[in-house]
């Protein structure tokens, strides 16, 4: 009999798994591949091109994504346990 997996690790209905942007934010945040894997491209360019907005848009999108409060281009929220 096989347990079930923890609800941190399964995907949400919009497909998007709040491990993997949290990881993606802690070590490439700087080059925007968060806001790519999640659809926002137009501001994944904006930060890759300014390396997380200087910093501070980094850290913005890293307390909201901890917080549970990021959302993906059609605005489903990316949770822990969503």
């Amino acid at each position: 009999m096989t347990a079930a997996p923890s609800p941190a690790f399964v995907p949400g209905p919009h497909g998007k798994s709040w491990p993997v942007l949290f990881v993606l934010v802690f070590f490439a945040g700087f080059l925007g591949v968060h806001r790519f894997y999640v659809g926002k491209i137009g501001t994944g360019i904006a930060q890759l091109l300014t390396f997380g907005g200087f910093g501070f848009w980094l850290l913005w999108d890293f307390i909201q994504i901890a917080r549970g409060r990021f959302t993906d281009a059609a605005g489903n929220v990316i949770a822990y346990g969503h």
